[in-house]
């Protein structure tokens, strides 16, 4: 970038340009710090250094920000609560915590240089470890990086709410709190172990989220207390008498309670919580719970690429502005490419690094690719992106991504041939049936397009979660609950963790319980059951 007119510095005029540029950098502002060593105002000062260039170059929208100094410990702490300022007690966290800090502590793994919180104010954790250079890299990358992204981006608008997350994990960690300290410690986790097991499958995927409001939530605790003795087994007590009816008139009943209970159900923790018949209500609340909570990081299993890539979009925007102003050393500039290089790098597949797409290196790489195509497009470029190649307005175009897609259609949309060739991408065919790989997308235009979708599908959620529905229960006799899970791809279940899913459903439904795995052709391959002790 082009270094800023001198504001007052002098120097000999046969100076060559190369130094007078030099020397105006270094005059145009003092360095906010030099060295390693941090302190509570150089982190204040290189704040709102980042803050205005944010805010007012690239016009950021971000919620307020609140900066919080941790410990490597406190680091781990927040691993184990699955990065949340505060959570409800369970085992699983303390185990986590050991297994993190046992790896931490021999060296076999490095911590997060920062946690940053979808809330409002949103909160960014700092490790005390980090030097300066890494606290005004981490502060740009999260505090407003991710800020933005959270903020902006339509499935955390859709799914989430930031304004009430901190209030409902509070409300959360003292209710739990409340039936340990009523029911014992025991039975509560009975049901978190189950509901912990089922939350993946705890996610409404098509309908708006409501807004976690808490005094609701406490309003229908109490009004749930007082009603539940009569409601819950209302469904099952006005259940009509089957005995002399005749099939024709049993199926017609079936479809008439199926309807009502909203059959096919994806939502299995939802399903539970409304309609097994022998939850109490404080059990019903906390299957409740751990379902708002999965509901709050499904927008970010969505959009890990996009997030990530934004975020490494603009700590590396915002750090090399900082260096052309003069506000941070060479010294500190050497640290950070250091580090973002290694961050964003692409380890070969046959190296014993690999481990996938990193998707810190393509999802830079994309915001990177996006701003050349804005600014200094090929050919190429202008006939797969005519609406933004050259168009000169590279952080508008990006904003208007970073609003409107989640990782899937973003690499349908932005993915370009010359990053295929980049990243050196082709489709590989895998035909169990056969001996060898087919190589059936290569570098051409038919390829790129294939390419781009078959990875686009890697990234789609719908493609890497199992397929399992509540699609019968049979209300008028024994009340066994039948599931049905759609194999994709002709893979099937884990027969191990199948049989303790089924065993956990079964504890929350209290009666007979099967799970069909279903091929594409309808054929049941395999069945996995769990019934009612006598």
């Amino acid at each position: 970038m082009a270094a800023p007119k001198s504001n007052g510095a002098t120097g000999p005029k046969s100076q060559a340009p190369a130094r007078k540029k030099t020397v105006t950098r270094k005059a145009a502002m003092a360095p906010i710090f030099e060295g390693a060593e941090w302190d509570f105002t150089k982190v204040d000062n290189c704040f709102q250094a980042i803050e205005k260039i944010a805010l007012e170059e690239m016009k950021l929208d971000v919620y307020p920000t609140q900066i919080e100094v941790i410990t490597s410990e406190q680091m781990l702490d927040a691993y184990s609560s699955v990065g949340m300022p505060m959570m409800y007690n369970h085992w699983s966290f303390g185990k986590s915590f050991l297994r993190d800090e046992t790896s931490y502590r021999k060296g076999f793994s490095g911590l997060a240089y920062e946690i940053v919180i979808n809330s409002n104010p949103c909160i960014c954790y700092i490790m005390e470890e980090n030097s300066m250079t890494m606290q005004t890299l981490v502060m740009a990358h999260a505090a407003f990086g991710h800020n933005h992204f959270f903020k902006n981006n339509h499935l955390f608008q859709q799914w989430t709410d930031a304004n009430a997350i901190l209030e409902y994990l509070q409300f959360a960690k003292n209710y739990i709190a409340k039936c340990e300290e009523r029911h014992g410690k025991k039975e509560v986790e009975k049901i978190l172990d189950s509901a912990h097991a089922l939350r993946d499958q705890g996610i409404d995927k098509f309908t708006r989220r409501q807004k976690l409001d808490i005094a609701a939530q406490r309003q229908r605790q109490i009004d749930r207390e007082e009603y539940e003795r009569s409601q819950y087994s209302e469904l099952w007590r006005t259940l009509p008498e089957t005995t002399k009816k005749n099939n024709e008139e049993i199926d017609a009943i079936e479809r008439d309670l199926a309807q009502k209970l909203g059959l096919p159900e994806s939502n299995l923790l939802y399903f539970l919580e409304k309609h097994s018949p022998i939850l109490d209500s404080w059990q019903r609340e906390i299957l409740r719970i751990v379902r708002s909570l999965a509901q709050y990081f499904y927008p970010q299993r969505q959009t890990k690429l996009m997030n990530e890539g934004c975020a490494c979009f603009v700590h590396y925007h915002i750090m090399n502005r900082l260096y052309d102003t003069g506000q941070i050393t060479e010294g500190a500039m050497l640290e950070f490419i250091d580090f973002h290089t290694r961050v964003v790098a692409q380890p070969d597949f046959d190296t014993p690094y690999y481990n996938g797409i990193n998707p810190y290196a393509l999802g830079f790489a994309m915001m990177k690719d996006i701003e050349r195509i804005c600014e200094n497009p090929t050919d190429e470029d202008r006939e797969w992106f005519p609406d933004f190649a050259g168009n000169n307005k590279a952080i508008e175009t990006l904003k208007e991504a970073w609003r409107n897609f989640r990782d899937e259609s973003f690499i349908l949309q932005y993915l370009s041939p010359h990053l295929i060739r980049e990243f050196r991408l082709f489709n590989l065919h895998d035909d169990m049936t056969q001996s060898h790989f087919l190589v059936n997308a290569i570098h051409n235009e038919q390829g790129y397009r294939a390419v781009r979708s078959a990875l686009a599908a890697q990234y789609s959620v719908a493609n890497t979660d199992l397929d399992i529905q509540v699609a019968k229960v049979d209300l008028h006799g024994n009340r066994s609950m039948v599931l049905s899970h759609s194999m994709s791809h002709e893979i099937p279940l884990n027969e191990k963790q199948a049989r303790m899913v089924v065993r956990h459903i079964h504890r929350l439904w209290g009666y007979d319980v099967s799970l069909n795995s279903i091929d594409p052709s309808g054929k049941v391959v395999k069945t996995y059951a769990e019934e009612k002790q006598s």
